[in-house]
Order: structure tokens, then C-alpha cells, then sequence
């Protein structure tokens, strides 16, 4: 679904709140706190004052609950005044650009009245974005990686000026990309024996075909420590400036790793490593579907069944809200 289909078939915020009923609700409309299918639909009047500006609500017939609720109660939209058919444009430029859109973007696209919400309706999505790809296991031939986030090193370390890779203080992002498949990204504190084997052994089956990295000697302990037979490990050395030797190489996983970061330098251009996951989320989640027409899809249907992120939880203040 492209955004001129997007922007027919959901202009207002009725068609939009009609859609996010059938998708939560496929075998009709139950309470989101009792799970009783007894409700009454209220028709609110248009003109009435109030913060809540739903036109339309359920209310629950059991006597000991009686909740009211909308089909965006308890979802990533709770609490949101921003217009329903705006959050499904965002949506749509979001899945569709492979390079990400920034927060600014947004806000001129759509005409939102600050970058603060552009900002945080975007992460919401990313969190929708979350965890997608939990329990499929990737095999065949398998590449592993990792890489450093952000510019040049401007402070002097070691002897030398602007320190690229190891050994700087960069976020790292460890990549496992299977050939011809999926791709998977993680914001990692060290890329200590223990910790790429933790990442191997959730995303890699033990049937493996082939493991491929560059000659770090720390995944010689790694991936037996992840369960895996080491006679499959195969390494490309790209210090000795050789990148391809047959079948052995990680050019698959380091052009996921392209992709990532010149999204990053061309639309965000700096992000921070708190949030770092949630766009390594995106990345990853829109990697993985690149091919799918049904990604808007799909993701509304993840957005209709997650549970709310608080503006105060996104930045890690508990007093503070949107």
C-alpha cells in the first residue's frame, strides 16, 4: 500500500479508527480489560468540549466493569492527540523509505506543530518495529560482523588522530546476515567472546551450512561457546587485503551495514546510542521485508497490539510527559 493509497483509504480519522478495529479485532469488538464481548457502541456529539476528541467509544455491559475504550485503548496510539489519518501517513513514508525519515521530515510532511511529537511518533513506530524477527533462526551460509557507530574520533588515542573501529569509544552493532535472507542488528556493549556468542546462539541455527567472519581471533572462542561445530567457521582476512575468496567472504552482512549507516548520515545524521536499538529495530524490520507488499500492513496490525510507550519512558524521565 503506497502513501496516495494510504492517503484514499484513510482520510479521516473514522475510516482510520474502522480499520484498527478489524485488525485487533478480526472476530469482533471485545473489552480490553474483562475480555466480554457484551458492549454498547456511544456516539459522542462532535461539539462537545473535552480532551478526549473520539467520536465514537465502547463501553462495557458486565456490571463489575463497565469500561469505556476505543480500538486505540492500550495500543501504541493511546493517549495520542495527534490525528489517526497523520499516524497512518507516517506509516507509509516510514516503511517505504529504505534509508529512514528523519523526525524533521515528518513534521514538514505532515504538517505536525512540533518536532517533539514528530519525534516521538516516530519512535513509537520503531517500537512497533521491536522484536519482529524473535524465534526465526538463520541458516544456510551465515555471516557475522561488527561494526562502530558514528563520525571520526576527534580526541587523540593511541598515537593517532581520528581512531576508526577497535578500540575506540563508538556504540558498536553487531550484524548476522544469512545469504539470500534476513538480516539481524544489535546495539552491543563489547565484542567480548561471551557476548558475540550470546548474539550467535539466538539468531544462528546449529545447522548451519557455513559461518563466515573477517580473522578477529575472538570468534575462534565465540561461536563453540554459542554451540556451534567450529570446522564450519570460515574466516576472510581482510587485513592481508584479500575480501573475497570463493564462497568465503561478509560482503552480504557489511552491505546491510552500508545501508544502515548511510541512513543514518543522510537522514538522521546524528542519533543517540540510548536510542540506538530502536533504529537498528527499523533497519532490521524493514531490511527483512523489503520485498513484501504488505509491510504496511503488517505493521499497522503490530502497532494495534503493542502496548503504549509514555513520552516519559522514551526519555527516561519519570516525571516528565508529553
Amino acid at each position: 500500500m503506497n502513501l496516495i493509497d494510504v492517503h484514499k483509504q484513510f482520510a479521516t480519522d473514522e475510516q482510520c479508527l474502522a480499520y484498527l478495529e478489524q485488525m485487533r479485532w478480526p472476530s469482533g469488538v471485545r473489552c480490553v480489560t474483562c475480555g466480554n464481548d457484551k458492549l454498547s457502541k456511544v456516539t459522542r456529539d462532535e461539539t462537545s468540549k473535552g480532551k478526549n476528541k473520539r467520536t465514537t467509544f465502547y463501553q462495557c455491559l458486565e456490571p463489575t466493569c463497565r469500561q469505556q475504550f476505543s480500538p486505540t485503548a492500550g495500543t501504541i496510539f493511546h493517549d495520542s492527540h495527534l490525528p489517526l489519518h497523520k499516524w497512518f501517513l507516517a506509516l507509509a513514508l516510514i516503511v517505504d523509505a529504505k534509508k529512514g525519515v528523519s523526525a524533521k521530515q515528518l513534521q514538514r510532511h505532515l504538517g505536525i506543530g512540533s518536532y517533539r511529537t514528530a519525534w516521538y511518533l516516530a519512535h513509537r513506530i520503531r517500537k512497533a518495529m521491536e522484536d519482529a524477527s524473535e524465534g526465526s533462526l538463520l541458516s544456510g551460509t551465515v555471516e557475522v560482523d561488527e561494526t562502530y557507530i558514528g563520525g571520526k574520533t576527534k580526541r587523540r588515542r593511541h598515537g593517532t588522530w581520528g581512531v576508526r573501529g577497535r578500540g575506540t569509544d563508538k556504540p558498536i552493532v553487531i550484524g548476522i546476515r544469512q545469504r539470500q535472507g534476513g538480516v539481524r542488528f544489535f546495539h552491543a556493549a563489547d565484542v567480548k567472546s561471551g557476548t558475540l556468542a550470546k548474539y550467535i546462539k539466538e539468531c544462528v541455527s546449529t545447522d548451519v551450512e557455513m559461518i563466515v567472519t573477517d580473522n578477529f581471533p575472538i570468534y575462534d572462542s565465540a561461536i563453540p561457546k554459542a554451540g556451534h561445530d567450529i570446522t564450519k567457521h570460515k574466516r576472510i582476512k581482510h587485513i592481508s587485503g584479500v575480501y573475497v575468496q570463493g564462497d568465503i567472504h561478509t560482503n552480504t552482512v557489511e552491505s546491510a551495514f552500508s545501508l544502515l549507516k548511510r541512513g543514518i548520515l543522510g537522514s538522521f545524521h546524528k542519533i543517540s546510542a540510548k536510542h540506538l536499538g530502536r533504529y537498528l529495530a527499523e533497519f532490521e524490520y524493514r531490511f527483512n521485508r523489503r520485498d513484501d507488499g504488505d509491510i504496511f500492513e503488517q505493521t499497522m496490525a503490530r502497532m494495534a497490539g503493542v502496548i503504549p510507550m509514555p513520552y516519559a519512558e522514551l526519555i527516561g524521565k519519570k516525571d516528565e510527559a508529553l
